[in-house]
């Protein structure tokens, strides 16, 4: 437990400012993205530049205090923030210098993906992140990075070409694949296990102008079996995320559907623009829209701002399947109309393209030829309706993933049993090592763990 003492000893050896339980400002600090996370920490250590960084990490290890790491707030599991301990707040980190004609990005890490993204895309270029704008960089890029350009230029981590990184013992090293290889292979789909990333230099691609946006169409088996195989069918350059769900009450759905089962699509077409509207025809001929919101537009505007979240309760469960059959859909739908929370979907990425294309032991991140990524989520408001939410989940995992427990990192919730299966094969024994040699007494555990031993 971190003590008045760290305190004092942190606002002595930091620039930023350091928040404690006592402080103006502290609930806001300790706040996170999602429900249901109300952890109380000891002391928030807001880094104003990298320099502060070794220094927190040196008096968490010197005092023992548990050290959670903080950028976007977006963990599902809630390891952005400490009980009891000391984070370490790296949102104020928002440094990006752009070299247009190298195509590269050198990004502090406490950028999210709309700010990053809006800065690069003034210059026509783009580097992929996820599908929602308030992530922060960070997370989402140690965790693999699946969104809007997956298909067209592979996972973030495909992008990442160095990093400068902070370890337990309080060194600083600058990695790619000529400087210690064996670490920028780790944080390529690891986590952040190994120490805490404060810039990242990243590939930027010509991204000038998309095809893009939501597509709402009325969900039955055949609309959404159809949608899948259009996906599976697409050119590289369109990549696809399918929400089968309960629609919420929008005002541009009309009143009639609110409540019945939907399709919420988000499709990109990174490419030419009338070949990009040809590629959208098969998608609008599934059904009549609900509504449709893709058209040519840049591609920062795939991040709109976003409002302020309204924060329910979730159930989750990530995998991966490698084939959906008819049956599947339809039991899906089916299920979808159980009276189970407010809101329930199962979310369909068809995955494929740049990405696996690359060679499963090249990264950490080690799903390279999976087919389809499924997302299964109930929404709740009320906590005493958690265990019918898990339920429902749980069912609905049983019937699509079986006994296949294989899933993304970044999805994963407070499943420390599921972490070794999110890399398979050799993957999991060889983060073991690094961690061994990088995090031995394993300070960096408030994250999905890999411990260095046991």
């Amino acid at each position: 437990m971190a003590t008045t003492t760290t305190i004092s000893d942190l606002r002595n050896a930091t620039s930023g400012p350091v928040i404690g339980p006592n402080d103006p400002g502290y609930d806001d600090a300790r706040d996170v993205f999602y429900a249901g996370i109300e952890k109380r920490p000891a002391a928030i250590a807001r880094v104003a530049n990298a320099d502060d960084v070794p220094r927190v990490i040196e008096l968490a290890r010197e005092t023992g205090s548990e050290l959670a790491v903080r950028a976007g707030g977006h963990s599902i599991a809630g390891h952005s923030v400490s009980e009891g301990g000391v984070v370490l707040d790296l949102r104020d980190l928002k440094g990006l210098e752009i070299d247009a004609e190298g195509r590269t990005a050198a990004a502090e890490a406490g950028l999210t993906a709309a700010e990053y993204t809006q800065a690069v895309g003034e210059q026509g270029l783009a580097t992929g992140f996820g599908d929602t704008g308030s992530v922060g960089i960070s997370g989402i890029t140690l965790g693999g990075g699946v969104g809007f350009l997956v298909r067209k230029y592979g996972l973030t981590i495909d992008n990442l070409r160095s990093a400068d990184i902070v370890t337990a013992d309080g060194r600083v090293l600058t990695v790619d694949e000529q400087n210690h290889p064996d670490l920028f292979w780790a944080i390529r789909g690891g986590g952040g296990n190994f120490g805490v990333v404060t810039r990242f230099r990243y590939r930027l691609h010509p991204v000038e102008r998309i095809v893009g946006g939501m597509l709402f169409l009325p969900a039955t088996p055949e609309v959404v079996e159809g949608f899948m195989v259009e996906a599976e069918a697409a050119p590289d350059e369109l990549s696809t995320i399918a929400n089968v769900m309960t629609a919420p009450p929008m005002p541009f759905i009309p009143e009639e559907f609110h409540g019945s089962t939907i399709v919420m699509a988000f499709l990109v077409y990174a490419g030419d623009v009338e070949v990009g509207e040809r590629a959208m025809a098969p998608f609008r001929a599934l059904a009549a829209p609900l509504a449709d919101m893709v058209g040519a537009k840049t591609y920062p505007e795939m991040y709109p701002p976003e409002p302020e979240p309204y924060k329910v309760l979730a159930a989750s469960h990530t995998g991966f399947v490698d084939e959906l059959e008819s049956k599947d859909y339809l039991e899906a739908i089916e299920r979808l109309q159980d009276p189970v929370g407010s809101a329930r979907v199962v979310q369909l990425r068809v995955l494929g393209g740049a990405a696996a294309r690359v060679p499963n032991d090249a990264t950490a991140y080690a799903h390279r030829s999976r087919k389809i990524m499924v997302n299964i989520a109930t929404l709740y408001e009320d906590p005493d309706d958690r265990g019918a939410a898990e339920g429902w989940v749980r069912d609905m995992t049983d019937r699509i993933h079986g006994d296949d427990e294989t899933g993304y990192v970044n999805f994963l919730g407070d499943e420390p049993n599921r972490v070794s299966h999110a890399y398979p094969g050799s993957t999991w024994d060889r983060l073991r090592e690094v961690k061994r040699r990088y995090d031995p007494t394993n300070l960096f555990r408030l994250n999905q763990n890999i411990p260095p031993s046991g």
